[in-house]
This record gives structure tokens, sequence and C-alpha cells, in this order.
């Protein structure tokens, strides 16, 4: 973002993870510097960047001379710190419901779909497991299904408004609909996607070539 960077993002804009963080600053309009790093750049194992993060993954950000990674947790801070009632639901009960969804990209949904991206965007074909791209398609396919049902009530994953919890799964809703593979027809969805991909920062920083 254009302007005096508030707080400093580690991460390559090609992780889904750094994309979850991106997407909520620019929802939220909080400025940032983003430095490379991971995936083809390197560094996340040197010892600089373990200092800030023991994990080696990103993102990592800085804010100030705080340091925070997990980018579930980092996107609730920024929600709690700069939000001012922004991205999140008015009601507890709103508000674990947007929490339930973030938590459940991480343990089942993500999970399903990345060996479909890694076989199939990062593998050469030669060396691709069709039979494990298959179970995974499976596993991701009765996850969208859960989704489907449940946008069949909601207009989006916390209710009637976007919200924090729109973010984790909605990044991956791209790379399931980019895919080169046969979807089930979810029209729910396609509905809930569709109006992602008219937001703006959706467009800018998950609307990008899969690599």
């Amino acid at each position: 973002m254009a302007g005096k960077a508030m707080i400093k993002i580690w991460g390559r804009r090609d992780s889904s993870n750094v994309q979850k963080v991106l997407w909520c600053c620019d929802e939220l309009g909080v400025s940032y510097e983003r430095i490379d790093i991971g995936g083809k750049f390197g560094g996340t194992k040197e010892k600089p960047y373990l200092d800030l993060n023991p994990n080696g993954l990103v993102p990592t950000i800085e804010d100030g001379s705080f340091v925070l990674w997990e980018s579930n947790t980092i996107m609730r801070y920024l929600v709690d710190k700069y939000g001012q009632g922004r991205l999140l639901p008015p009601t507890p009960e709103g508000r674990a419901n947007a929490g339930r969804w973030m938590d459940w990209q991480l343990t089942t949904l993500g999970p399903a779909i990345t060996p479909i991206f890694r076989g199939l965007v990062r593998t050469p074909e030669e060396k691709r497991d069709p039979a494990a791209i298959e179970n995974a398609l499976k596993k991701a396919a009765n996850g969208w299904l859960i989704v489907d049902n449940h946008l069949a009530k909601n207009s989006y994953m916390a209710g009637d408004a976007f919200t924090i919890g729109d973010i984790p799964p909605g990044v991956w809703a791209y790379r399931w609909f980019n895919l080169p593979i046969q979807r089930p027809k979810l029209d729910h969805v396609r509905r809930w996607y569709n109006s992602l991909c008219k937001r703006p920062p959706y467009q800018t920083h998950i609307m990008i070539p899969l690599t």
C-alpha cells in the first residue's frame, strides 16, 4: 500500500497465509511494507529470520517492537488493534462463528486442498501421485459441500456481512476454482466466491497466477 509503512510483513505474495494478512490489511486500510522471503527467495531458515519466527515459516509481522506469527492470529490482532469494529460481527456469537471458519480452514479445508495444489501446480507431471490427488479431491469436495450447505442460509461465512471469517476460506476458494480439476456444482459457494471476486483487495492479493 502507498503511504508510510505502519507494519512490516515478512513473506512472499504467493503464499496463501501471507495473502490472508495482505487482504486483511487492505480491508482495514492498514499501511505496510512487505518483504519477500520464503519459497524461491529463501531466508526463512537463516538466523535473522528465525530470531523473529522460530518456525521458519511465513508470514511474520513486526508492528513496532511487537513481533507476531501465525496468519490467523495476525489477522485477529490487526482487527482488534486497527479494525474499529470492522470485519467483526457485533455479537459474541457472531465473532465465534467467524473464528470457527477461520480455524476450520486450518484444520480441514486447507489440508484437503494443499495436496491438490502442490500436486498439480508445484509438481512436474511425471512426478505426480494421481491416487493422492484423487483422494485429496474427495476430501476437498466434502469440505466445500459443508461450506455450500452453510452458505445456503448465510450470505457470508459469519452471517449477512463480510467478516474476517471469510478471508481464510476465501483464499482457498480462488485456488479451488482455478485449479485444473473437475468440481461439483456448488451454487452457494460459487455465489459467495463471485462476491469475493468483486472486492478490490481480493483482486489485488488473491487473484494472481497460481505458482
